[in-house]
């Protein structure tokens, strides 16, 4: 077999990177061969980054090749792989699967709980870590899939799942009884997902964005109203919720300052700022906790219908509010990586990678 590679970056400066070559590993009886085929690179996964030691995102997929030390780590990523090759019935090489994977040429998966609809990663490092993430959905078993898709669900799938979880839990909670939800980082992905969800659901939608994301995040539609982080004083005083998709202290501060009591929820989803202050808010959302409930309570099916016809009310309209900017090997994804790290990404701007 040709050679495999891996891309880490150093776990204490993020912007250190390093691109190593290594073999292509073998197979174990139970185990099965994924090539990393096609992935995409948005804050959602320097989020993972950020929070690595944290949330054990490091832990998914320790580093493999000779001279990348535990000092390293490989940023999970979210997209397409195809079974290289396998030694478990129902796992058949040839077929497609979508899941969480390496910033690498390859994984060896141990899957269990094989059915239609794709398998769980049972190796033993994958534990005691969040099941959803362990979940590898075959294209052929998945209803929300349509391959002229593919980079739509690349880029808006796990923050979908996210933005979907967390509407459900506000509409299930009757907005928390208030007026408003302020959401913030209302340009990125998940905020305007969630925001999509929500519209016409319950109390008024405002969006927090930066002033040069100001005029995209109006075009959207999805918000009744949009302001900067500047303009935080001109907001309504109602009843409030606080969605803090930011992690921004200083946004925290003056929305605390400006409402005082009228701020009844101050709910962390995200951290697209890069700064972890979850400990400030009043609670944190996260969403496998949800979808642990959901789960329960429509079954997995269920789940995957209401899911899958969500997804594709919001497929309809978000190809209007993307630009894909697609690259090719390794050196893409690193390219990507350091961009989108510095911010520099524009919010219409989705990066794919065909590996």
């Amino acid at each position: 077999m040709a050679d495999s590679w891996t891309f880490a970056v150093a776990r204490d400066d993020l912007a250190r990177t390093t691109l190593v070559d290594g073999a292509v590993p073998g197979l174990a009886d139970g185990e099965a061969l994924l090539r990393v085929d096609r992935v995409g690179l948005t804050a959602n996964n320097v989020t993972y980054a950020v929070l690595g030691e944290a949330m054990r995102y490091w832990e998914f997929f320790p580093p493999q090749p000779r001279g990348l030390d535990g000092g390293w780590g490989l940023p999970p990523l979210w997209g397409f792989a195809d079974v290289m090759a396998s030694t478990v019935a129902g796992v058949e090489p040839g077929s497609r699967v979508y899941g969480y994977l390496p910033s690498a040429g390859h994984l060896v998966v141990r899957p269990d709980r094989v059915d239609a609809s794709g398998f769980r990663d049972a190796s033993a490092h994958r534990a005691g870590l969040p099941s959803p993430y362990n979940a590898y959905r075959s294209t052929d078993g998945d209803p929300a899939y349509r391959a002229d898709q593919e980079d739509l669900l690349i880029l808006f799938r796990p923050l979908f799942f996210t933005s979907f979880m967390l509407a459900d839990q506000v509409v299930d909670e009757d907005g928390y009884g208030a007026r408003a939800l302020v959401l913030s980082s209302a340009s990125s992905k998940t905020a305007y997902a969630a925001a999509f969800e929500l519209h016409g659901r319950g109390p008024r939608l405002i969006g927090l964005t930066s002033p040069g994301n100001l005029a995209f995040t109006q075009s959207l539609g999805c918000y009744d109203e949009v302001l900067s982080y500047d303009d935080i004083g001109a907001l309504d005083a109602v009843p409030t919720v606080y969605l803090d998709l930011s992690g921004s202290p200083a946004t925290r501060t003056a929305l605390r300052a400006h409402l005082g009591d009228l701020l009844v929820r101050d709910i962390a989803v995200g951290l697209t700022q890069q700064t972890p202050n979850a400990a400030a808010a009043g609670e944190v959302f996260f969403a496998p906790v949800r979808i642990r409930k959901r789960s329960q309570d429509w079954g997995r099916a269920g789940l995957d219908e209401r899911f899958a016809d969500a997804w594709q009310r919001f497929s309809q309209v978000v190809s209007g509010w993307l630009d894909v900017r697609a690259g090719a090997g390794p050196e893409a994804l690193r390219d990507a990586w350091l961009e989108v790290l510095a911010g520099r990404t524009p919010p219409r701007v989705g990066h794919v990678v065909q590996l």
